[in-house]
């Protein structure tokens, strides 16, 4: 990672000017930290700070691992209190971690509606609306994550006023309609048109096989953005392929336990705990692996900066074996290290590996090799 390339005084002098992006002056100027790590044990109860801009409580996180691809916050609303009402010309998709509230979205036009949520509730942010968010208890603070493009779109134009401050009707992103933020159950393939889900832990999913041991999936498009989230859950006992796609894939775990190996091409996997509330940021092309040792089955939520890079027929790369050019290892070819900590850490806990199965239904469609040419 960036951080441990370290260079003499004299070197990094050269540079001190360049050290501090607009974005990161933006988020100084808020009075606020930037978590740079790309492993977070738990959201909520991660260390925040006052707000005085919003009137709440917050920290940014803002990881080596994503850059500038787009960042994470995390935001507190005091009990029976509200934040200050916003606007910003980037997209923003929000999970509810603790706590209950609505939020207010409105227009220039004049078109506004508000909603109710609770913790689990997801939705986004149409762009550039006024909005604003309630906390609907009087005694608890309520908690939310939001993941946004505000370093692209603050480093691309250097001016808070004009990204926080311009007015414009996206009309074709919201127009006021009553049922903008009612649930919705519009699936095509894997994808649910929706800008409100009020329960991510308990949302029905559909069957992926592709991605290995029986697990489940969902992908959404909210408020018309270019920010694509999707949830994915695995079963007791089981774990999911490792693949490997760009930067900027914000990984909350819903719920279950267990652990996560990353690495990059050519070097050992390291290790990482989640529980309900962890978050982790694959960085940009490092394999990555995501293993349930728990009693319950394990669901996480991803937010993504955009598209991960597809073949000729729109599936990600990352859906694909290696076998086949993609990104995805197949069971048969992981390391043995894999399989045997796998077994060792599910063995300390009591539950029972179901591992067996998926390996020998992937042999039945398991690419061949490829043949390596003649040197």
């Amino acid at each position: 990672m960036a951080s441990t390339a370290i260079v003499s005084e004299e070197l990094a002098k050269k540079f001190a000017s360049e050290k501090d992006s607009p974005y990161e002056k933006w988020v100084r100027d808020q009075g606020l930290d930037i978590i740079s790590a790309f492993y977070v044990k738990n959201l909520r109860h991660v260390e925040l700070k006052p707000w005085a801009q919003r009137g709440g409580k917050g920290v940014f996180i803002n990881h080596e691992a994503s850059r500038t691809s787009n960042d994470c916050y995390v935001c507190e609303i005091p009990a029976g209190g509200k934040l200050a009402p916003m606007r910003q010309l980037y997209d923003e998709m929000i999970l509810v971690l603790e706590g209950r509230g609505s939020t207010t979205v409105w227009n220039d036009a004049g078109q506004r509606i508000t909603f109710e949520w609770k913790a689990g509730a997801m939705f986004a942010v149409p762009i550039n609306c006024h909005h604003q968010h309630f906390n609907g208890s009087g005694r608890e603070a309520a908690r939310y994550v939001g993941v946004t493009f505000a370093p692209q779109v603050i480093n691309m134009y250097s001016e808070t006023d004009f990204v926080f401050n311009t007015k414009h009707d996206f009309k074709s992103r919201f127009s006021g309609e009553p049922d903008y933020f009612a649930a919705k159950d519009e699936k095509e393939g894997f994808l649910l048109r929706t800008n409100f889900v009020p329960d991510a832990v308990n949302l029905p999913l559909i069957a992926a096989k592709e991605r290995g041991a029986g697990g489940g999936h969902i992908r959404f498009n909210m408020a018309r953005g270019a920010m694509p989230s999707h949830i994915s859950q695995f079963p007791i006992g089981t774990y999911k392929k490792g693949h490997r796609h760009g930067p900027g894939a914000h990984v909350i775990v819903l719920s279950g336990e267990g652990y996560s190996l990353m690495w990059p091409e050519g070097d050992g996997p390291k290790r990482y705990d989640w529980q309900v509330g962890s978050l982790i940021v694959p960085p940009n092309q490092w394999f990555h692996q995501h293993f349930n040792t728990g009693a319950s089955p394990a669901r996480y939520l991803a937010f993504k900066p955009g598209n991960s890079p597809r073949n000729a027929q729109g599936v990600p790369m990352s859906w694909i074996s290696r076998r086949l050019g993609g990104n995805q290892i197949d069971y048969a070819d992981e390391s043995k290290l894999v399989r045997d900590l796998f077994k060792s850490e599910v063995a300390k806990r009591g539950v029972e590996p179901k591992m067996d199965g998926a390996y020998e239904a992937e042999l039945e469609t398991l690419p061949p090799k490829p043949v390596m040419a003649a040197e």
